[in-house]
């Protein structure tokens, strides 16, 4: 591999806790058997659940465990005309349409039985027009692919092997092998402007990740469901596809995921050595009793190992 970018994107909604470290130890660890960069992406474009200072601690946290951004720190906040400028290129194609719909009005035309992850299918109904109502966000069709040209060169020389006519659409994850969802049927068409006006995660992460050039990520495997957006998304704009990998998920004592919404402690860096030997350890890697730079460097090395 002669070129490499990964990132680590966290959200400063609260601090890192034991889960967000393994997503970032194992892209750290991934860009570093890869001889490539690091970077970390303030996801903070949601500013009604971000918390004032949260990025900056965040920083801190990652530091203490010896990592840190091999370039400038990216915060979305400060990137919403490149959100837009993306939003409009798909607005003036066809390819995204105004919605005028209300979760009522979803749950209405679609009844409770397609309940999807706790989310509502959208079924399309602002498609045809707004039917005299104001409209309050934006969405993408699933329904039909309009190719956009790219808003910008990328510079990444990665092929699109992902068929985007083909239903359901399929690729591959480097753990969890072939993956396939049918975009339309099991999501809907999906937002990119939410009715508060703030930019949606999904739209966000696409324009971010080809910005920015990056050619890998590695992530929770909560975030696997995500990826047929990402994709649809990133083909429609032009734009490439990052290469996958989603890391296994650390679970409380209630078996679900550790998260903010559910009160996951925040990480504890007292002993940075102690929270990433737990990180490595849910990563499938040896113990390390070495300071925390030989036992980041004895990782990578074991890590370039089980994921060439």
């Amino acid at each position: 591999m002669t070129h490499y970018v990964g990132r680590f994107a966290p959200s400063p909604t609260g601090p890192l806790h034991a889960g967000s470290l393994v997503a970032a130890l194992a892209s750290w660890l991934d860009a570093r058997a890869h001889g490539g960069q690091w970077l970390i992406r303030m996801e903070d474009v949601d500013t009604p659940r971000c918390v004032a200072g949260m990025g900056e601690f965040i920083l801190q946290q990652l530091s203490l465990c010896g990592l840190s951004s091999d370039g400038p720190v990216v915060w979305q906040s400060q990137r919403t005309a490149l959100y837009q400028q993306a939003l409009d290129s798909l607005i003036a194609s066809g390819q995204a349409y105004a919605c005028a719909c209300s979760r009522k009005d979803i749950e209405a035309a679609q009844g409770h039985e397609r309940l999807r992850h706790g989310e509502l299918i959208y079924p399309g109904t602002c498609r045809a027009g707004l039917q005299d109502k104001p409209g309050r966000a934006w969405r993408l069709r699933t329904d039909k692919f309009i190719r956009n040209k790219p808003l910008w060169s990328t510079g990444q020389a990665i092929p699109a092997p992902y068929l985007i006519a083909n239903k359901p659409l399929l690729w591959s994850d480097r753990r969890l092998g072939q993956q396939q969802q049918d975009v339309e049927l099991e999501v809907g068409d999906f937002v990119l402007k939410r009715a508060d006006a703030c930019f949606a995660y999904q739209l966000a992460v696409v324009v971010d990740d080809a910005a920015q050039g990056i050619t890998d990520v590695v992530r929770g495997e909560d975030l696997a469901d995500n990826t047929a957006r990402q994709i649809w998304l990133q083909q429609c704009l032009g734009l490439p596809s990052p290469r996958k990998l989603h890391t296994p998920l650390v679970l409380g004592p209630n078996g679900e995921k550790l998260s903010k919404q559910n009160g996951a402690a925040p990480l504890n860096t007292q002993n940075p050595q102690v929270a990433l030997s737990a990180a490595a350890h849910t990563l499938g890697l040896h113990a390390q009793s070495t300071p925390i730079s030989e036992a980041l460097n004895a990782w990578t090395q074991e890590w370039r190992t089980l994921w060439p």
